[in-house]
């Protein structure tokens, strides 16, 4: 496997991000094409095919942001716990979700100094990740 940093730690998974979204637009679009040219007597059948694929498109995003959510409040007990252990306290209030994402590739001699200047500079999740010097790569993320 690819040694991870910066510039290659967003995981881009052909099948699902590209594959999968066009065949669902591609059906999507052949729901609507076979409503619109459908007789009197299909136009049920039809309607539910179409009714079909939105309930297919919702159940995929709702299945991903689903499983989005539940890996960032985990990412975020363990990256407040990493702080605690380090040094006895718990990370700093007011940092944003994506801030404490991004502090997670940062090793344990990075972590404190730059969870500190995070929320005194309020910075981004990029101008973090930029930030560390030695990456701590995260290869079992989804």
């Amino acid at each position: 496997m690819q040694e991870q940093n910066f510039k290659n730690h967003s995981r881009f998974v052909t099948l699902y991000h590209v594959i999968g979204f066009f065949l669902l637009l591609a059906l999507l679009v052949g729901s609507i094409v076979n409503i619109v040219n459908s007789s009197k007597e299909n136009l049920y059948s039809a309607t539910l095919i179409l009714v079909t694929n939105l309930l297919l498109g919702i159940t995929l995003y709702f299945a991903r942001a689903f499983a989005l959510k539940a890996n960032d409040r985990a990412i975020r007990a363990e990256e407040n716990l990493r702080h605690f252990i380090l040094v006895g306290k718990p990370l700093p209030s007011g940092l944003r979700l994506g801030q404490i994402v991004a502090l997670r590739f940062a090793p344990d001699e990075e972590f404190v100094a730059l969870a500190a200047k995070t929320k005194a500079e309020n910075l981004s999740g990029n101008a973090i990740k930029a930030s560390i010097q030695q990456w701590k790569a995260d290869y079992e993320r989804v």
